[in-house]
């Protein structure tokens, strides 16, 4: 079975690791004091402290292993041995949208630690796809649900 790989910076590998840790160490005990005082209430069978306690417990749990695979399975984006104007995982591109659209700026992460309202998006956004591998200068076809523009990128970092 092939593993999916999750491809990040080392600041998003790092947040990840800090989130695991917070779930591990300080949410569980949280919840497990919760389930115990929803115990002491006395019948379980409708007593809806105790089932959200061990919702939440469930939704925790979740969270801590899907960290665990990402972290694992995590591959650090290497940028080095690409060109300084050319987009990739990782970089910051700025874009217009022609013929006359306002300039938009974008972070390209992977999906672990993509967030849309901090201009982080992930690799497998419509945009992102469309936009790596381009460079400054280059104008873009980009085809996204909201409907089809071009583009045209006016700096890398």
């Amino acid at each position: 079975m092939v593993e999916k790989v999750y491809p990040m910076t080392e600041e998003g590998k790092a947040k990840l690791e800090q989130e695991l840790e917070e779930l591990k160490t300080v949410k569980r005990g949280e919840i497990i004091e919760r389930i115990k005082v929803a115990r002491s209430f006395g019948d379980l069978s409708e007593n809806s402290e105790y089932e959200s306690a061990k919702d939440e417990q469930a939704f925790v749990e979740g969270r801590i292993t899907t960290l665990e695979t990402m972290i694992r399975f995590a591959q650090i984006i290497d940028n080095n041995n690409v060109n300084q104007d050319e987009v990739s995982i990782g970089k910051t591109v700025a874009f217009v949208e022609l013929p006359d659209g306002d300039e938009e700026e974008y972070t390209i992460v992977g999906s672990a630690e993509a967030d849309p309202f901090a201009g982080k998006i992930s690799n497998d956004s419509p945009i992102a796809r469309a936009l790596i591998g381009k460079k400054i200068g280059d104008e873009v076809a980009i085809s996204t649900p909201g409907g089809d523009m071009q583009v045209k990128i006016v700096r890398v970092n």
